[in-house]
């Protein structure tokens, strides 16, 4: 393999490469190295129609080099004419270097797959470089997200404050947009483990749980989430609990029925059991608004499906208890300020069809909640004047 000095004013830089991010840190790092000993390895180039150079691997030497002033530049000269044979050799070489992020080379990947020039498999790329199948679509899973969240996801596994690892966002990738991008920015805020992503990616997989209620469980903080998924599963495990034992016992009651004695439905058993928590919790002070713990609030939202539940058996509604609950999770009306409004023109294009989602969302459940609770004001107001006018009459 023949090492030739090539004039640095002759080559050109691949600016298709898989490897577009440069820390200019380290640049600066490298370009010390080679003022101080010199270039101590050489580049990859291939030659050209015009009698040119292009680099195959190397623009960050070449870079340095260049920004020195370095007249030429040692060469490894490549008679590889196959692009697909290039763009995987790049990758190759990049895969063994610092500094080549998980986005870029999902980036890599995802060309591969994707651009017709190439038309690669999954099978073929790992076969090619020595990854397995599974490695190679997770990285591409790290494009579903936005770009607010992909410039955050750096190498390694070390968790720090507003940066993301393969680990941590990976459990989010097939939630919903309006849920996905969200999370994963809240995780990078609160720094969460990858354990605890799992756990609050499982939450907003649930079915169980109403759109609405996971809607408002977005406003909560990493941690807060964490505690909501505790509360969820310790109720899923009593129900399961409670259901066993009701089961047990009308197994027990039906072996030990005679044929005089028809059977009965335990209808009220049942609603009981279910609605049993709601009341303790409204019987309890320290469960009324504004005396709630994080842990009460938290079983006071993840109950909700479980009186949704119950609804079909007990027809029993408290409508004031259900403004109460209402009013003390929305906000206070203030106006957008005109810089408010303009920050949506600093949303990236891609981002932006994410945030039409989750305006929509909000808007769709507003308008939900106004046309039911004009219903409501509408409903009393007839119920107040009837009753006036059976007073008067009376």
């Amino acid at each position: 393999m023949d090492i030739v000095q090539i004039p640095t004013y002759l080559i050109d830089e691949d600016t298709d490469q898989p490897r577009y991010q440069f820390d200019e840190d380290s640049l600066q790092e490298l370009m010390n190295s080679i003022a101080e000993l010199g270039l101590l390895s050489p580049i990859k180039v291939r030659t050209t129609k015009d009698g040119r150079y292009k680099i195959i691997y190397g623009n960050r030497r070449y870079k340095a080099c260049s920004t020195l002033g370095k007249p030429t530049i040692p060469c490894i000269v490549s008679d590889v004419t196959d692009e697909l044979e290039i763009y995987l050799e790049q990758i190759a070489e990049n895969l063994t270097r610092e500094g080549f992020s998980p986005i870029e080379e999902a980036d890599a990947f995802n060309k591969l797959l994707k651009d017709p020039k190439f038309s690669s498999s999954t099978k073929y790329l790992s076969s090619k470089l020595g990854k397995p199948e599974s490695y190679i679509k997770n990285k591409c899973d790290l494009l579903k997200f936005s770009n607010a969240v992909k410039k955050l996801i750096v190498s390694g596994t070390e968790i720090r404050k507003d940066k993301l690892t393969e680990l941590q966002v990976l459990p989010l990738k097939d939630l919903p947009i309006e849920y996905r991008d969200s999370l994963a920015l809240m995780v990078a805020r609160d720094e969460l483990s990858v354990s605890d992503v799992k756990k609050i990616a499982k939450l907003f997989k649930d079915k169980d749980i109403s759109d609405n209620t996971k809607a408002k469980l977005l406003y909560k903080s990493g941690y807060e989430l964490i505690e909501t998924w505790s509360v969820f599963e310790q109720n899923r495990a009593e129900r399961s609990k409670q259901a066993e034992a009701k089961a047990a016992t009308k197994a027990d009651k039906s072996d030990k029925r005679t044929p005089e004695q028809p059977p009965t439905e335990a209808n009220s058993a049942a609603a009981a059991s279910l609605t049993q928590p709601a009341k303790e919790l409204n019987s309890d002070p320290e469960h009324q608004p504004g005396n709630e713990s994080e842990h009460q609030s938290a079983s006071r939202l993840v109950n909700e499906p479980v009186k949704e539940a119950a609804s079909n058996t007990v027809t029993e509604v408290l409508i004031d208890s259900t403004l109460q609950r209402l009013l003390a999770t929305l906000p206070s009306y203030s106006p957008l300020s005109d810089e408010v409004l303009r920050s949506y023109e600093e949303i990236y294009d891609n981002d932006k069809e994410s945030f039409h989602a989750s305006v929509k969302l909000l808007v769709d459940n507003l308008e939900k909640h106004l046309e039911q609770w004009k219903k409501v004001q509408k409903f009393t107001q007839d119920q107040d004047q009837i009753a006036a006018a059976e007073a008067v009459n009376y």
